[in-house]
């Protein structure tokens, strides 16, 4: 298995890049994570990768951090879920957003994600319940009662279920805990 690559950007297309290591080019299937870190060609990257062996290809996925490809395996594990899907599903969410939303069992979370419907993000959310601790990630953290009223005063706002949640990973650790306070710094994140 091609467990790494450092290697030089040769080229970035819509959902993979080009990764030159020795003169070789690995065409790597990638999460936007991943472009996030790079701005174009020339740049050095790590990714930790996973390799897809099928009757008539052979597939490369890449990602940013060891965590994140261990959560596409777990991903992957669930019956129904492809890579493509995976990336998918980390490309949309963060992974913490991902443990939020099979902690919480809100599958309709996983739904914003492109291809995926109720029942599959159903049966993720079952299936990652135990699987994401199984697999030795960091426990999946339950959201307090202040953060699930900051999500409902955001969601009644306008914003999405996604969006509020990533305004409430941007609120300071040591932040008050009163709604109010808590409403306001989530939306500082928007503005």
């Amino acid at each position: 298995m091609i467990d790494m690559l450092t290697g030089q950007i040769a080229r970035l297309d819509k959902d993979a890049v080009v990764v030159m290591v020795g003169g070789v080019g690995f065409r790597v299937i990638v999460p936007k994570t991943v472009f996030e870190l790079v701005h174009g060609p020339g740049d050095v990257v790590t990714l930790h990768t996973h390799l897809k062996v099928s009757e008539d290809a052979l597939t490369l996925f890449g990602f940013a951090t060891e965590e994140e490809r261990a959560v596409f395996d777990v991903l992957i594990s669930v019956s129904g879920v492809g890579p493509r899907t995976a990336v998918g599903i980390l490309s949309t969410l963060s992974i913490d957003q991902l443990r939020s939303a099979v902690g919480r069992e809100e599958p309709a979370i996983l739904t914003r994600v492109p291809g995926i419907g109720k029942k599959t993000a159903e049966k993720i959310v079952f299936e990652l319940k135990t699987k994401l601790r199984a697999d030795g990630l960091p426990e999946i953290t339950a959201m307090s009662d202040a953060d699930a009223d900051v999500i409902a005063a955001l969601t009644a706002l306008g914003y999405s279920v996604v969006e509020a949640q990533t305004a409430i990973q941007n609120i300071p650790r040591d932040a008050p805990k009163d709604i109010e306070t808590r409403v306001m710094l989530a939306l500082q994140y928007f503005s």
